[in-house]
């Protein structure tokens, strides 16, 4: 029995428990992990528990006591209900499953106990039956005594499954459970598994073996006796309700019930029985909840080590893309192919190469009529480079999102994100709609390094060097120097794609001089890698945000352990010592 008193069960508690419900309802467990399942279930209970009685219970230590009359299919629960109550107050189900509504009988002067702001609050209140699962009809009976209610409720092994859900909801919320089962079905395997629950919550607990004929009446409750003392329920009280004949009301012969209808009176009439019995169930519940509430929060915690790893496996194949883009752009790469001719069209290499092989310090003033007149090979060499950067963005988004989803199939929680994900199938790809951004942002960027060059030649446009270079071949020549600015500009690079870049240096540097080549250069670059980065960063978005979806804190498994805690504090500050 417990040591549980009253006073463990005051404001203390009750903000404890408020403080536990709170924190039940915050854990989210989205990812398919193993186990998952029971953990969701789990906490499913635990939060319908303390919904449907044990807050209600705290507040209202002295409402009636609620016996739950369960069981299995046809043992007769609903006429052991009508027989107890001496009239036909609930519909036994002739075809199976029985669908309806539960049934709470009570005496009419308790009525204002099971109002919908008390006990089970999500059941709406009814006065007539009805099919409806949802509902919870209330039957006012001269024939119980004040202190006592019976709530008549669905077969605990229903092949409906609603009907199971409800019948746990409703045995969790019972003060005391009336297990009826019968000679033919006493040892199901179902029920026996509500009974270990109850047991392992300390829920008060009666056994009724209803329907027993006479020559099985010794067997069997002498079996069923052992059977209840080897699993933790050697105090509970076994009745024997012996076959015999309805009347036609459905009711047994009143001498059949009459033990189970006198012990439950005594209870209801001693206020003292009663509310042991209620503590027991009470506190045993609220042990419960204490030692289950660490496994979700461990489950909880799970999820969020689960969610940074795909998040850290997305984070680093789109952090992959940005740095191989940043490079190809930055060591020459990009000066190769179209890019390449058109900018040697624009300089007229022939000639320059050949003397930058061997004179490259005596260019500078040759550039100078070299590049006139040459406004249309400058803009062919800037839609080359658009299109080079674009193709260069396209590749890496694209490995970018076939790594991403490798490393996430490689997880049963990354693979179900990506099964339930919109559009989950095409997160292997880049967006449909990149190449449409990748455009508009290079050609952005284009536009930035057009009005660089024109803010930095401010002063110089009258110059015949400026006006012979014009603003678009100067920031074509930018762009090309930036494609091979890795860490400082080049010097005399042996090939066709470094000569290329001094080329472009030179040119810039007639203008403008050293420094100030090097600090457009530097911004140039800086501003590409700034789009790149938001470019991909947008394709890691369609995973990152798949995780953010799931409104995962990463407080709440420690936020549900503390609360647990409060409530295993409250718990045992006010209990009685067990000498008493």
């Amino acid at each position: 029995m417990t040591n549980a008193n009253p006073a463990t069960y005051g404001t203390v508690m009750l903000t404890a428990l408020i403080r536990l419900h709170d924190a039940l309802k915050q854990v989210r467990l989205p990812l398919d992990l193993p186990g998952m399942d029971t953990h969701r279930e789990s906490r499913r209970e635990m939060v319908d528990q303390l919904e449907d009685y044990v807050i209600p219970r705290v507040t209202t230590l002295e409402a009636p006591l609620l016996a739950v009359v369960g069981g299995s299919t046809g043992a007769g629960k609903s006429t052991l209900v009508n027989s107890l109550v001496g009239q036909k107050v609930t519909q036994p189900g002739v075809l199976r499953p029985t669908t309806r509504s539960p049934v709470l009988v009570h005496h009419p002067d308790d009525a204002p106990w099971f109002g919908q702001d008390r006990l089970l609050p999500d059941l709406e209140r009814v006065s007539f039956a009805t099919n409806d699962p949802g509902a919870l009809q209330l039957v006012p009976s001269e024939a119980l005594p004040p202190g006592l209610a019976i709530l008549d409720a669905p077969d605990v092994d229903s092949v409906e499954e609603r009907n199971r859900v409800l019948a746990a909801q409703l045995l969790a919320a019972a003060d005391l459970w009336v297990f009826v089962t019968s000679a033919a079905r006493y040892a199901d395997q179902v029920p026996w598994g509500f009974l270990k629950q109850a047991a392992e919550r300390s829920t008060a607990v009666a056994i009724v073996l209803d329907r027993t004929p006479e020559e099985a009446v010794q067997t069997v409750s002498t079996h069923l006796a052992r059977m209840l003392a080897s699993r933790g329920l050697k105090d509970s009280p076994l009745f024997v309700v012996r076959e015999g004949p309805v009347d036609d009301d459905g009711l047994l012969p009143a001498d059949h019930v009459v033990d189970v209808r006198a012990w439950l009176r005594s209870l209801a009439e001693d206020t003292s029985a009663r509310g042991a019995v209620v503590l027991q169930t009470l506190d045993g519940a609220v042990r419960a909840l204490t030692m289950r509430t660490f496994p979700v929060a461990d489950a909880a915690a799970d999820q969020s080590v689960t969610v940074e790893q795909l998040r850290q496996d997305a984070t680093k194949a789109y952090d992959d893309a940005v740095a191989a883009v940043v490079a190809a752009t930055a060591d020459g790469t990009l000066l190769r192919g179209e890019v390449l001719a058109r900018w040697q069209e624009f300089v007229g290499t022939g000639e320059l190469l050949k003397g930058l092989e061997t004179r490259v310090g005596r260019i500078r003033d040759r550039l100078v009529n070299t590049v006139k007149g040459r406004p249309q090979q400058a803009e062919r060499v800037t839609v080359a480079v658009e299109s080079g950067l674009e193709l260069l963005i396209l590749e890496h988004a694209e490995a970018a999102a076939e790594r991403a989803e490798a490393s996430w199939r490689q997880l049963a929680a990354g693979q179900g994100l990506l099964r339930d994900a919109p559009h989950g199938a095409e997160l292997g790809r880049a967006s449909r709609d990149l190449r449409r951004r990748a455009e508009r942002s290079v050609r952005e960027w284009q536009a930035d390094v057009l009005e660089m060059v024109r803010t930095q030649g401010a002063d110089k446009r009258s110059t015949a060097r400026f006006l012979a270079f014009g603003v678009n071949g100067l920031a074509v020549a930018l762009m090309v120097v930036v494609f091979s600015y890795s860490g400082g500009l080049l010097g005399a690079e042996v090939g066709i794609a470094g000569g290329s870049a001094v080329l472009g240096q030179k040119l810039l540097e007639a203008v403008f001089g050293d420094q100030a080549v090097r600090s457009l250069a530097a911004r140039a670059k800086r501003s590409l890698e700034v789009r790149v980065t938001e470019l991909l960063e947008a394709e890691r978005a369609r995973y990152t945000d798949l995780l953010d979806s799931l409104g995962l804190d990463p407080e709440a498994p420690e936020a549900l352990r503390r609360a647990s805690r409060l409530v295993e504090d409250a718990r045992f500050a006010g209990q009685l010592p067990d000498s008493l």
